[in-house]
Parts: C-alpha cells; sequence; structure tokens
C-alpha cells in the first residue's frame, strides 16, 4: 500500500508541475500565447517581456507555488505511514524535482514548458526557507545591476549548495549539497542557448522595474 501512495505523489506532483501557468494566463487574460512572442518560452520571464509585470509577477507565484505544493506531498506520505520523518527531506526533494521536470516537460501542452527556475525556487523554499531568501536576494542584485534574468538564476542556482558549505547556513545534510549542484548542471543545460548569448553579448536584457506600456 506504501508504495501505492508514493508513486501517487509523484504523478500528482508531476501533475501540480505541469500547470502552464503563463499560457494559460496569457490566453485566459490577455489574448495572448506568449509562446509566440518574446524568447517563446512558456515561463514567468517571458510573461514579464511580453505581457507586463502585473502578468510576469502573478505567473512567476504560481510557479513558486507549484514547487512548493509538489514538495508539501511528502507530509502527506508521513500521515498516510508510507514513509517516516527521517525521509522528510529526500521525498521534498524528490516531489519537487518531479514538479520541476513537469514544468518543462508538461503534459498539458506537448511537454514544451519553461525553465523551471521559480518552481525549483519553490522547492527550496520548502526545504531551507532562510537560503532561499538569501539566493533570492543574489537573483535580484544581480538582475538590477546586469539585467540578465538568465545570469541571476544560475549565479542565485549555484548559490544555494555554496550557502549550505559555509556558517551560518551550514548543513548536516550532504543531500541538500548534492542536490544543489545537481539542479546547477541541470539548469545550465536548459539555460545552454542563454550561455551562448551572454558569451557573445547577444541575451535579452529584462528590466524587471521598468513599466510596461
Amino acid at each position: 500500500m506504501n508504495i501505492i501512495w508514493i508513486i501517487t505523489s509523484v504523478i500528482v506532483a508531476y501533475l501540480l508541475g505541469s500547470i502552464p501557468s503563463a499560457v494559460w494566463y496569457g490566453l485566459r487574460f490577455h489574448n495572448t500565447d506568449v509562446r509566440k512572442h518574446g524568447s517563446g518560452n512558456a515561463g514567468a520571464t517571458n510573461t514579464f517581456r511580453v505581457l507586463g509585470k502585473r502578468a510576469g509577477t502573478i505567473v512567476m507565484l504560481v510557479d513558486i507555488l507549484k514547487g512548493l505544493s509538489a514538495t508539501m506531498l511528502a507530509f502527506f506520505l508521513i500521515r498516510m505511514q508510507a514513509i517516516d520523518h527521517g525521509q522528510l527531506i529526500e521525498y521534498k526533494l524528490l516531489l519537487g524535482v518531479v514538479a520541476v521536470i513537469g514544468h518543462v516537460f508538461p503534459l498539458y501542452t506537448n511537454f514544451k514548458g519553461g525553465k523551471g527556475v521559480a518552481t525549483l525556487l519553490g522547492m527550496v523554499v520548502s526545504v531551507q526557507p532562510l537560503v532561499a531568501l538569501s539566493c533570492i536576494l543574489i537573483f535580484l542584485l544581480t538582475l538590477t545591476f546586469s539585467k540578465y534574468v538568465s545570469l541571476s538564476s544560475l549565479l542565485a542556482t549555484l548559490a544555494f549548495p555554496l550557502l549550505l558549505m559555509v556558517p551560518p547556513f551550514k548543513t548536516d545534510e550532504p543531500i541538500l549539497i548534492f542536490f544543489g549542484f545537481l539542479m546547477f548542471i541541470v539548469l545550465a543545460i536548459t539555460h545552454k542557448k542563454n550561455i551562448r548569448r551572454l558569451l557573445s553579448g547577444d541575451e535579452n536584457r529584462t528590466y524587471l522595474w521598468a513599466k510596461k506600456d
């Protein structure tokens, strides 16, 4: 019975991650498919560029909530006695990663989604809230000075495992550090085109605080 609850939770986490918030919100409230504009990406960053600050913020918050909600399924597994408290972190990570996979390869839009940064953030907030806040600060500072969302995302993601290796954030859960570096590698792969454009100086800039006409 335990394995059934675990499999069910994994499926639910994937379906949560698959919710194409950028696509559905754009079509419902702006009659616009963000995949046909800007970078063509179905994520919060492209929504900011195409539909403006309000739409981008809403989509970003929904995407964060997807990752956060997926990790919370681990508490459901404890309640159903499918896992014990000692496995909480491992299953939070598992379900969060599944949600990120759902965001990148969503069932509802032919497996073509966003890059998973906001959904990943939701998972990190659940697992390590103080470190997550520090990573958000790094993201905002980098974005403010560079105007590159891709660079900001990469640096903020890399900061997660690095911060966990030093006081006052040092963790006794080595799996979190391993996970952090793994997520950075995955994010670098999904941002390989952005990295090429950064190196060539052709990456799109995002003026997050500018008003959208």
